[in-house]
């Protein structure tokens, strides 16, 4: 063994060190203070012959400090935290033992220390007690403890320590915040000791009960606001660094304790400042069980006194932040529907305020209160209109709404500014902002205080302020809130709120309401916005696009159960109809509204133009029903519910059949194709049984889908649907099957061979339904153990015979369409081969011709063989003369004429045809009398090389 370095049997687990030569009595020193066995150090307390010595116990804490002072072993914190708590209780009557413990607590700011790197891992359940006992600390009634315990708590997330550790053996120093090892320390670093990583005491913290201890200890505080703060200000860091940590506050009811203690007698000001950032911290993490909490007659009554408190008192800026924090908090109490802000009169006073400086109160509220309009003012007053929006969903606030004449107040701000006179005080910009949030709550309100909204002529304060927004020289868009997104230095964001005030009012169907609307001559105003609106050369934005839908479904409204609104509708309407149509369904998915403006579109179509003869007759005549054919065939799934819907209406009309037979696609698909193409799509969808070809594959369930068979048949009440009768508003099947019935099922264009298989199923859909239905009778009876009487069942035995004999009848009759084809297929098959057999003879027959004619022009012996042949065939082909014949007939003589020439293309004279004509002439000196007179004939046309003739 090294002579220089001392070993210690008795104590392996400690660091050995090397000493100084220089300072022999301090390393003999430092050695006796490492010696110390925390567990004689508990005897040393606990045993009852030993309790009373105090300066002993002193005396060996004092050594447990010294040998600590650069933090506390993680093998040894069970051991510390027992001797932590015996002190602590021997503090209560003894106060000698409290610095020990002031000491202690200033050493665990600092990090535990490690003697191998699984020590993390193999004493993490004993730092969670200690951590835990730690907190416990709090029950003790001196001052300088408490503030320990907390400024220790504070460190964990505010002091870093050093990686290298020293196993130094000073004196503890005065306890000062935040300490570190000194340069010289750091000289006689141990190459065994090191700290534990910097996150793994705040882990750890959140598996203790230290969160919960801290909070309980709030009650036992009152008399020491101090200490309070510390502890509120510790609280907060606690829930503003970790959700488990606000977890465990809230199991602690943490958010009920904060507030019955936020509104105590606070020197400093702070108290309720803290207690609003722990509360706003616990609703960020946990809000339905916080809010909860608060919900209480107590909660909301100190919640009350301390925004009241605020509100007549503060002035400060601070002081009206924290005003509106404390508002934020109430309305997220207000979304809980059992809350009980009605019945601590809390709702009153915040509708009072609400409602002014619009309205004039005698409120002791707001008698006296004057607002700075600043920034902050204006945020409590946006903060007020949405407490009001969240706080409508109880008829008890409704009540309170009509009694304080919010609906008035409301309908003031949205009134233009040149007629507005209610808002004195605020900036233009201001007044703005606060007018979208007026109009943004009317939105909400005037559909549930109907009455109130009529009774102060809301339509037309709407109206009176769209107009000014159309007016060419209004300028709004100076505001840059929330509710002006879109609408910047224009008057969007009005027309866009004003448009959805009268579409949540209008879509009830009031006939009052709408009566009045109409009277004004909303519709013709409506349609030139909107076409004002589409011929603006600005780019489409997603505001425009819902100011332009939200005006169609508002023309819907009117128009859909009144034939004069209709015809008020007219030729404009119509004319705005079909320039949205045309626009197509290209943009659908651009996600700026498109595909809202489209449906809006095709509602309109449906409410404003279908059951109105005169706009039907303009629509049909603009290509209307074909746009929505254009439609049908590009658009996606969702949209064909409701083109369809339209052309089936459209079929009312007898003008409607031809348009739909003569329209084309892009491809030159029919109409009658792509309805029964969308036929097919759906019964893919649906997933029922179909053959190769499309054609019936099971006779027993022509058209049942498979999720109908697997599911077990329930019983339905008298007043329910069954599924087969549910099934025809959930797919296109029956609007198809409506709209082919009308156009007939003969002499359709452009069908295939598979659309012949897939109308044969149309035709008979209906028979398949009503057949469908009655099985879905016979099941539910026999499941209920029904039995019908002997005709009953004799009957509906016969009438599902009959559907699945239909079903039997279609599938022979698609076999034969089938058949038909193949014939068809085979005849055109055979006429292909033919007209190619006939190709090829011509070739032949032009190729003989010209390797004759090319053998006559090369060999001279063939050329005067085929000249003597002519020769001797001419001979041959003249008449004899008979001297009978010559007595009675007369000799004629002829001349040739050519009547056309043809050329066929080949090559050499067998391309060419000649025509020639004949006709007699007289000899000259016979008499005419003895002339037979005759017409000129033309022999039959030849096909012959001009060499030939």
């Amino acid at each position: 063994m090294d002579s220089g370095r001392i070993a210690h049997g008795r104590k392996p687990d400690i660091p050995v060190i090397r000493p100084r030569p220089s300072d022999k009595k301090q390393q003999i020193h430092e050695v006796g203070v490492k010696s110390l066995e925390l567990s004689k150090v508990i005897r040393l307390l606990e045993d009852p012959l030993t309790a009373n010595m105090k300066e002993r116990h002193l005396f060996v804490l004092n050594k447990l400090l010294k040998r600590s002072q650069m933090g506390f072993l993680l093998k040894e914190l069970t051991d510390v935290s027992k001797i932590l708590n015996i002190c602590a209780e021997k503090g209560a009557d003894h106060p000698e033992y409290v610095p020990f413990l002031c000491q202690a607590l200033h050493i665990c700011r600092l990090p535990f220390l490690k003697e191998k790197t699984s020590d993390e891992l193999s004493y993490a359940q004993d730092v969670v007690e200690f951590l835990s006992h730690m907190g416990c600390l709090m029950r003790m009634s001196d001052a300088e403890v408490r503030q320990q315990t907390l400024e220790s708590v504070k460190c964990f997330y505010s002091c870093v320590a050093p990686k290298p550790l020293i196993d130094g053996t000073d004196r503890l120093s005065k306890p000062k915040p935040r300490t570190f090892p000194s340069g010289n320390q750091l000289s006689r670093l141990s190459p065994r000791l090191h700290p534990t990583s910097p996150g793994y005491r705040l882990q750890l913290l959140e598996r203790s009960d230290l969160a919960q201890t801290l909070l309980l200890s709030l009650a036992a505080l009152e008399n020491q606001p101090t200490i309070k703060l510390q502890l509120l200000q510790t609280l907060q860091i606690l829930s503003s660094s970790s959700h488990m940590n606000c977890a465990l506050i809230v199991n602690a009811r943490g958010a009920e304790t904060i507030c019955l203690h936020m509104n105590e007698p606070d020197p400093s000001g702070q108290v309720l400042f803290r207690s609003s950032e722990i509360l706003w911290n616990l609703l960020e993490t946990g809000s339905e069980e916080v809010t909860a909490q608060l919900s209480s007659m107590e909660c909301v009554t100190s919640l009350k006194e301390a925004f009241l408190h605020m509100l007549t008192t503060g002035s400060r800026h601070s002081d009206l932040q924290l005003r509106n924090d404390l508002l934020v908090i109430t309305t997220l109490v207000a979304e809980n529907p059992k809350s009980l802000l009605i019945e601590s009169l809390f709702a009153k006073q915040l509708v009072v305020l609400a409602t002014f400086p619009e309205l004039k109160s005698h409120s002791p509220l707001v008698c006296n209160l004057k607002l700075s309009y600043d920034n902050e003012d204006l945020k409590m007053k946006k903060l007020l209109f949405n407490l009001l929006v969240l706080m409508s969903k109880d008829f008890a606030a409704l009540q309170l709404y009509k009694e304080e004449r919010v609906m008035l107040a409301l309908l003031t701000l949205a009134k233009p500014p040149a007629a507005s006179s209610g808002s004195p005080g605020w900036t233009s910009a201001q007044r703005e902002e606060l007018q979208l949030q007026a109009l943004a709550t009317v939105c909400t309100l005037a559909p549930l205080m109907l009455d109130d909204y009529t009774s102060h002529q809301g339509n037309a304060s709407l109206l009176l302020l769209l107009d000014h927004c159309v007016a060419q020289d209004a300028f709004f868009g100076q505001s840059d809130g929330c509710h002006n997104a879109g609408g910047s230095g224009s008057t969007k964001a009005h027309m866009r709120h004003c448009v959805r005030v009268l579409r949540s009012v209008l879509s009830l169907g009031v006939d009052s309401v709408n009566q009045d609307f109409c009277d004004q001559g909303t519709i013709s105003q409506f349609l030139g916005i909107v076409m004002q609106m589409e011929a603006s050369p600005d780019e489409e934005d997603a505001v425009t696009l819902e100011i332009k839908s939200d005006i169609q479904l508002i023309l819907s409204a009117l128009c859909e159960n009144d034939m004069h609104r209709k015809e008020l509708f007219g030729s404009d309407g119509v004319e705005m109809a079909i320039h949205f149509l045309e626009k197509g369904c290209d943009k659908f998915y651009s996600g700026l509204g498109h595909n809202r403006l489209l449906l809006s579109t095709v509602d309109c179509v449906r409410s404003c133009i279908v059951g109105c003869y005169t706009t039907e007759d303009y629509f049909l005549a603009k290509k209307g029903a074909c746009l929505l054919l254009d439609l049908l065939s590009s658009s996606p799934r969702c949209v064909h519910c409701n083109v369809l819907a339209n052309l089936l209406e459209l079929c009312d009309n007898p003008n409607t059949a031809s348009h739909i037979l003569s329209w084309r696609d892009a491809g030159g698909q029919t109409a009658p194709r792509v309805l029964l193409q969308l036929w097919r799509d759906e019964e893919e969808e649906l997933k029922v049984s179909r053959n190769l070809h499309g054609g019936i594959a099971d006779p027993h369930k022509p058209i049942l889908r498979p999720h109908q068979q697997a599911d077990p048949q329930r019983p339905f009440a008298a007043n329910m649907q069954s599924a087969a009768i549910l099934e025809l508003s959930e797919n296109l099947r029956i609007k198809i099957y409506s709209i082919v019935s009308k156009l007939g099922y003969q002499g359709l264009p452009g069908l295939s061979r598979k659309d012949d298989v897939t109308l044969s199923v149309v035709r008979r859909y209906l028979d398949f339904k009503v057949g469908e239905v009655w099985n879905e009778i016979r099941r539910e009876l026999e499941q209920d153990c029904v039995r019908p009487t002997t005709p009953d069942e004799e009957a509906l035995s016969a009438i599902c015979k009959e559907a699945e004999d239909t079903a039997m009848r279609v599938a022979a009759e698609q076999e034969s369409i089938l058949q038909r084809w193949e014939e068809e297929d085979t005849r055109e098959e055979e006429l292909v081969y033919t007209e190619i057999k006939s190709h090829w003879k011509q070739r032949e027959l032009m190729a003989e011709s010209w390797d004759s004619y090319v053998s006559k022009t090369s060999n001279y012996e063939i050329l005067k063989e085929i000249k003597a042949k002519r020769e001797k065939y001419i001979e041959s082909s003249r008449p004899k003369e008979r001297h009978q014949e010559a007595a009675v007939h007369p000799q004629e003589h002829f001349v040739g004429q050519v009547v056309s020439v043809e050329r066929t293309g080949a090559q050499g004279p067998a391309g060419v045809k000649v025509m020639l004509a004949r006709a007699p002439l007289k000899v000259a000196g016979r008499d005419p009398a003895g002339a037979t007179s005759q017409d000129p004939e033309y022999f039959s046309t030849v096909s012959a090389p001009c060499a030939a003739l």
